[in-house]
């Protein structure tokens, strides 16, 4: 199975990237692992306006979102699982016999309601705001820690 992180916008925190880097190196030991930016192609006087920024948003999201694929939204109104329950997940979906799995990184205010209604599923990483490149990191950073959780391996520790 492969896991893609579907992200909206640049990364704005270079200092970050390097880390980021090593979870994905890590991750791409165990399985295929991609990150795909959506550009951020939002005029600057959209920005006051986040209503419709989060459904412009929501569009690019949709159309990277291929009819009967797997989807799961990093949203701060998902459920915050455990890290063992996150590999739980994990492994649920790998057995299933899916191809691919794609996590959503939202933007800045989050999904459009059409985001929502096509894809109910969701977790949340903390009930804190954080930046969207700290998510990334977090994202790649609980990513590997399930795998090794489900490789018995001793990176985790209850």
């Amino acid at each position: 199975m492969q896991i893609r992180l579907l992200v909206v916008g640049p990364s704005q925190e270079r200092n970050l990237e390097a880390l980021i880097q090593v979870y994905i190196d890590r991750i791409r030991h165990y399985l295929p692992f991609t990150i795909e930016v959506i550009p951020d192609v939002t005029p600057v006087a959209l920005r006051k306006d986040p209503e419709r920024l989060k459904v412009l948003e929501g569009e690019q999201i949709l159309k990277r979102i291929k009819a009967g694929e797997e989807v799961l939204l990093l949203d701060e109104r998902g459920k915050e699982p455990t890290s063992r329950e996150l590999a739980a997940l994990l492994q649920k979906r790998m057995l299933s016999g899916i191809k691919r799995w794609t996590w959503v990184i939202g933007g800045a205010y989050g999904f459009s309601e059409a985001v929502y209604v096509r894809v109910p599923s969701r977790i949340s990483l903390s009930k804190l705001t954080l930046t969207h490149t700290m998510v990334r990191l977090l994202a790649t950073e609980q990513l590997y820690r399930a795998l090794t959780i489900l490789n018995n391996e001793p990176y985790h520790h209850d």
